[in-house]
């Protein structure tokens, strides 16, 4: 009898101390928490729906399309709905380019996004997208949506191209609107003026019950209409892209850049060999990645502002407008007379012309593109003005065209060279190998042309660029500069550079044309990682003035005159023949 009451009275408080607790969970959830429970109700009412803007376009000079928007069916994946992981896996890996541990691997990271729409597939063709739709309902966490994707015309290194945003992209650009779905820029223009052609994105606040179902109850107000993104017009001229493009792909590695004399528009950009940007926009698997990478011929690489090269003979005008500036030598000035080469200090150095030019004078040394005249002009230059002069002049420092990640080139210091071969190191050999444009120099295709683009305009630089509007705008102004070298001296040089396609025995005869007016300067430059020399050509071309200034540069592709410059004049006359249309 004693226990039975204790056990009541023990029942009877135990009771009381639950009331208790219940009555104190409320008072902390709705006076103390009020507040804080409201809201997450509030947000389970109602829900945030994105309007995703249509992506800008990209269109030639003459509004030929580079990169379009098409409809693509893309699928997407519910995580909160998986019902059978390993299942939904093993479908998936069946069907798609991926490995099971990379969709898992997605799943993972997406696993507190339980009931966002995750994008899986991009692009989905209709037999997929038909063998997908009959087996759907045993995967509930799947579903289609048609939406745009990217498609670029042509393979180029220019357009870049657009992936879905990467984890640490996402939780760097989320407060500017971007979702774990958007699409954004990766490289090239598609990055650079991501802001401008992603455009931004609206909204519609809808109400809705415990199950997601929309109750239409707002209907004024809530909503914000998406901003699409702007199409822009380039400077690029897809019928001169296209033959170059051809001219390239018969020679192997190498790059063509055409450029418009009066504005730095760039007219043709050809890397080759190239890529196609379209095998991005969908999603690569990691097999065909590392196929890309372990591919010796670089594809991925832009040769144009991305890999950087010695220029050979190219680089001679610099040397000889330094000398020109300085009074070193006049047009007429002779120096050591070529024999073959010339002895400085304890070495022997050659010239390509092994039974020697003679004495020459300035003009005639760029003709012929003697050696032993920048080998003797050499050790009349100090060091550090010419390190300067070189990058007064646009080379060896980025050009500062509209593209990402462009490198610099290198013109070594005289600190570098105590650094890396002692403090000891004579200058005198290491400047002979530097004046023709061999050693440690290293430049880029791009700034090569634009150096030769502004002695085409008399010493006016403008920075070379690919965007020039968008639909409704008039084109933009670039930035201009001049060469730290008189009208004069410029001049010469001009001449020098007619003679070298015009004149008997020019090195750049082959780029010759009866009709035009071309001018240039061949090279071909030693490579340590080949016993073929690098080919060069750079110069420009024009009817009354000239219009366009080009650089065609082989990788490993021989001699300048007798490989490259053969197709600065078919580029040429290419350019002739579309100006007549």
């Amino acid at each position: 009898m004693y226990k039975r009451k204790q056990f009541s009275i023990f029942l009877k408080f135990a009771l009381l101390g639950l009331y208790l607790l219940i009555i104190f969970t409320l008072y902390k959830i709705q006076i103390l928490n009020g507040e804080k429970y409201a809201e997450i109700a509030q947000n389970n009412f109602v829900r945030l729906k994105k309007i995703k803007p249509v992506r800008g376009e990209i269109y030639d000079r003459n509004y030929e399309p580079i990169a379009v928007n098409k409809p693509s069916r893309n699928l997407y994946m519910t995580p909160g709905k998986i019902e059978d992981k390993k299942a939904l896996i093993n479908f998936l890996a069946t069907n798609f380019p991926k490995t099971p541990e990379e969709i898992e691997q997605i799943i993972y990271q997406n696993r507190f996004r339980l009931y966002h729409d995750i994008l899986l597939f991009q692009n989905i063709d209709y037999k997929t997208f038909v063998k997908i739709s009959e087996k759907k309902n045993y995967y509930p966490s799947l579903f289609f949506r048609s939406e745009d994707i990217r498609e670029y015309i042509y393979p180029n290194h220019f357009t870049g191209y657009v992936g879905k945003i990467s984890e640490s992209e996402y939780e760097k650009r989320k407060p500017e609107g971007y979702t774990i779905n958007s699409m954004i820029g990766k490289t090239g223009l598609e990055k650079q003026y991501e802001k401008r052609l992603r455009g931004q994105e609206g909204y519609t606040i809808l109400q809705v019950d415990a199950g997601g179902k929309n109750l239409d109850f707002l209907k004024h107000n809530l909503n914000k209409p998406a901003t699409d993104g702007e199409t822009l017009i380039l400077t690029i001229d897809n019928r001169l892209q296209q033959y170059t493009d051809a001219l390239l792909s018969e020679k192997g590695k190498g790059c063509i850049v055409v450029m418009d004399v009066q504005s730095g528009g760039i007219l043709a950009y050809s890397s080759f060999p190239s890529y196609d940007p379209n095998i991005f926009v969908g999603g690569i698997s990691n097999n065909e990645w590392q196929n890309i990478l372990q591919d010796t011929d670089k594809p991925m690489l832009d040769r144009i502002i991305h890999g950087t090269y010695p220029p050979g003979s190219v680089f001679k005008p610099i040397p000889a407008l330094f000398g020109l500036q300085n009074n070193l030598v006049e047009r007429e000035t002779k120096l050591t007379e070529c024999t073959g080469g010339m002895q400085i200090g304890p070495r022997y150095y050659k010239c390509w012309y092994e039974e020697g030019h003679g004495k020459l004078n300035l003009t005639d040394a760029i003709k012929y593109s003697c050696d032993v005249y920048f080998y003797d002009l050499s050790l009349l230059i100090p060091f550090t003005e010419f390190h300067d002069f070189t990058k007064q002049n646009f080379l060896t420092v980025k050009a500062g065209i509209d593209l990402p990640m462009e490198r610099a080139g290198f013109f070594p210091t005289r600190q570098w060279y105590s650094e890396n071969y002692g403090k000891n190191i004579s200058f005198t050999g290491l400047k002979v190998n530097l004046t023709i444009g061999q050693g440690e120099l290293l430049v880029t295709p791009l700034q090569m042309c634009s150096f030769y683009n502004a002695l085409a305009n008399n010493g006016l630089w403008h920075t070379p660029h690919l965007f020039q509007k968008t639909i409704d705008t008039n084109p933009e102004q670039v930035q201009t500069k001049s060469l730290p070298v008189s009208p004069e001296n410029i001049k010469i040089i001009q001449e020098a550079l007619y003679e070298v396609v015009n004149g008997n025995y020019g090195t750049g005869t082959a780029a010759s044309l009866p009709d035009i007016k071309v001018y240039g300067k061949t090279g071909s430059a030693e490579n340590h990682m080949s016993d073929t020399t690098h080919a060069w050509f750079c110069g420009y071309a024009g009817w009354e003035e000239p219009e366009i200034s080009f650089t065609v540069f082989l990788e490993a592709g021989g001699g300048g005159g007798s490989d490259a410059a053969p197709l600065a004049a078919q580029l040429v006359r290419f350019y002739g023949n579309l100006r007549e249309k």
